[in-house]
């Protein structure tokens, strides 16, 4: 990556790390996206995201399938959104699972890291894009009321930050 798009990774890795739960948007056998939400465990310096998950659930059996994936982050009290593009696998890893498990995952995994339903999701980011006004709330605001009261359409300017990663 070049300096432009170290930086720019950066500041999505901070961004996701601050969001924590991504809706992970599946196709389904029938050809539908199908989204639920997700815990981020750990995003890698290479682009990885990781998750837990249900080896016998829905998303398993339709990652195994489909592996492209979409995440969408989403934090409208800080004005950041994420999308996150990628190619997912099952990953069954006794090592990574025990460097993310939390005693509060017994609620999902009543066996612990034991349980044999436990499996990670991994998820190798190729591209992404992000939106973050959060430093310029009351710019954008006054940017939009000004815009409506002029009847003129809204431009993002400085005031926020919007930029494409192309990662593989």
């Amino acid at each position: 990556m070049g300096d432009h798009s170290t930086l720019a990774f950066e500041k999505l890795s901070d961004m996701i790390r601050e969001i924590k739960v991504a809706m992970l948007t599946t196709v389904d056998s029938d050809g539908l996206f199908r989204s639920r939400p997700m815990m981020v465990q750990e995003i890698d310096v290479d682009g990885t995201l990781w998750f837990f998950s249900s080896k016998e659930s829905d998303k398993t059996y339709s990652i195994m399938d489909r592996p492209h994936v979409n995440l969408a982050y989403s934090s409208p009290e800080t004005s950041r959104y994420v999308s996150v593009s990628g190619v997912a696998e099952i990953v069954d890893n006794p090592a990574r699972k025990k460097e993310f498990w939390s005693p509060m995952y017994k609620a999902w995994f009543p066996k612990g890291l034991e349980d044999p339903d436990l499996v990670l999701i991994k998820v190798r980011v190729e591209a992404a894009e992000y939106w973050d006004a959060s430093s310029s709330r009351l710019v954008t605001l006054i940017g939009v009321a000004k815009a409506a009261l002029t009847g003129k359409r809204a431009t993002p300017g400085d005031e926020s930050t919007h930029a494409k990663i192309e990662l593989h």
